[in-house]
């Protein structure tokens, strides 16, 4: 934080109105969690011949040195990768499956380790990291109890029922390249990585440096869990310097992050004809109808945009209420978002945790600022919060908001909301879709068909009825992803293992060949196929 922005930041914070959260006596620090030894554990195995460091956004305080991966380092990560993948496929799905089955259980048992690591890397509340250990839980029992199904080899009807015999089989790509971010280190690191090991792949995954250490500490469980060090790398280090290297040498890409980045990452998959899935940006909408249940919806969009503060890919930046009840649920939503406690101690209670860096502070300030000068009205927040920590910001709540804001269009990854009023379901539905992002919405009605009814017309990966993220994000059998310029492909469900597997179709021919046997001409031949066409459409074969 420049000179400038702490002077500013100083002079707002007495305006502020959220009450801080009081850290109970006794409460762990970063020295006591991360310490010599603890580093010298997870870092064990690393590829990295230079050295780097990470920090907690509480204090911006560095928390440990860390071992920094060349583009040489990548390399040798990546071969030993591919050296351990062999085996590792050969292992029975079941045998593999079981790893991710006793990781379910040590993540349950060991959640206080990391839940520590997680609010000390990205400064979240601990709820708010808990949901990290939520999905990380659920997406390890999902996988571990149906991966034997999703890849059980299946029987298809052949070219000629009878006489030819295919089977579907599903082999593994072999090393996946991983791009972790950092607002979510243990759900967008080893959640991604789990359905990627227990089809048979190796993985090299490249987390954020300032959160590298919950990754780390996943990996260290996983293969306490049973799953073999070596087909488990990874690699640390300046995203524009080791991210390239990752996609240079992956079979298989499964990246994380901004817009902008994910269409470099995907051109330079295209260029070595590798697949690739992307989970980009969002501008997210959440629609409150007319008939909606004021009171759990505004208790609901706090949830929907202040969870992380904000910082949520699938998290709510545009909240369209119908202008009928849109003065009440403004009110209610403003009330409850300025009760909400700010904090940044290593203990549940508090209701929001601060920015993860300088360039979201910056980017919130911005957002904010030149709204309220172009003519929004500041409901709530709106200011930092130097006085709990260097990058705590308020949850904030502009009304007024139109383009060319630059809060209206772009994404701002923070705590900050924009109220728009709405007169009609065709209006909003228009209006919701009016971005170049896909990734999430929220719809709020008391008619359950009538939200079912205006989901469908939204142009989303997923959509959530009457809460804001969660019950789409959480239910693991469906997929998850986005549409438009929120990314390719989808996490989760029989996708979200899929594809990183190639389909290989084995066909089998029986008794005859596909051509003229048994003295046949040609034109007999023809004749022959022709007929059994005909015969396999009366019979309805498929």
């Amino acid at each position: 934080m420049t000179d400038s922005q702490a002077s500013t930041s100083t002079s707002a914070a007495p305006l502020g109105t959220n009450p801080v959260a009081a850290a109970p006596k006794g409460a762990r620090t970063a020295a006591d969690v991360v310490t010599p030894e603890v580093i010298a554990q997870l870092t064990r195995g690393v590829a990295g011949s230079g050295r780097t460091a990470n920090h907690t956004p509480f204090t911006g305080e560095k928390l440990a040195d860390l071992p920094e991966s060349t583009p040489e380092d990548v390399a040798d990560a990546f071969e030993r990768a591919r050296a351990a993948q062999p085996a590792w496929a050969a292992t029975p799905v079941r045998a593999r499956a079981a790893v991710l089955l006793r990781f379910h259980d040590l993540v349950l048992s060991r959640q206080a380790e990391v839940l520590d690591l997680i609010q000390l890397e990205t400064g979240k509340a601990r709820l708010h990291a808990h949901e990290e250990v939520q999905a990380v839980a659920v997406a390890a029992r999902h996988y571990g109890r149906r991966a034997a199904a999703y890849l059980k080899p299946k029987r298809h009807t052949g070219v000629v029922p009878t006489l030819t015999k295919v089977t579907e089989l599903r082999q593994p790509r072999g090393v996946v390249g991983q791009i972790a971010p950092w607002n979510y280190p243990l759900e967008l690191s080893v959640g991604d990585a789990l359905p990627a090991f227990v089809s048979g792949n190796a993985v090299v995954m490249k987390p954020d440096t300032e959160t590298a250490l919950t990754a780390l500490w996943a990996r260290d469980l996983l293969i306490e869990a049973g799953l073999p060090a070596e087909v488990f790398q990874v690699v640390i280090g300046d995203g524009p310097v080791v991210g390239p290297e990752v996609v240079k040498h992956a079979d298989y890409v499964s990246f994380t992050g901004s817009t902008r980045t994910g269409r470099e990452v995907a051109q330079g998959a295209a260029a070595r004809l590798v697949g690739v899935s992307l989970e980009l940006g969002g501008k997210n909408a959440m629609l409150v109808l007319r008939d909606a249940d004021v009171e759990k919806a505004a208790a609901g969009a706090v949830r929907a945009c202040f969870s992380s503060a904000g910082q949520l890919c699938i998290s709510i930046e545009r909240l369209y209420v119908h202008e009928s009840i849109a003065d009440d649920f403004v009110a209610r939503f403003a009330a409850r978002t300025k009760a909400m406690r700010l904090g940044g101690s290593l203990a549940y209670g508090a209701d929001m945790g601060s920015l993860v860096g300088e360039r979201q502070l910056e980017t919130v300030t911005r957002h904010v600022a030149e709204a309220v000068e172009k003519g929004a009205t500041l409901v709530a927040g709106g200011v930092a919060r130097p006085d709990i920590g260097p990058l705590f910001y308020e949850p904030t709540i502009l009304d007024g908001v139109q383009a060319p804001m630059a809060v209206c269009g772009e994404e701002t990854f923070g705590p900050v909301v924009s109220v728009y009023r709405f007169t009609d379901e065709d209006e909003v539905v228009a209006l919701a879709n009016a971005t170049p992002y896909g990734l999430n919405s929220s719809v709020w009605t008391k008619d359950s068909r009538r939200g079912h009814q205006v989901a469908a017309r939204l142009r989303t990966g997923t959509v959530n009825i009457n809460e804001g993220y969660a019950p789409a994000y959480g239910s693991v059998q469906s997929p998850m992803g986005g549409m438009k310029d929120s990314g390719l492909g989808r996490r989760h469900g029989s996708e979200g293992i899929l594809k990183y597997t190639e389909a290989q179709t084995v066909a089998q021919q029986r008794l005859m060949p596909l051509a003229p046997s048994f003295g046949m001409d040609d034109e007999k031949y023809a004749a022959l196929m022709s007929a059994s066409l005909k015969a396999m459409k009366a019979f309805r074969l498929r």
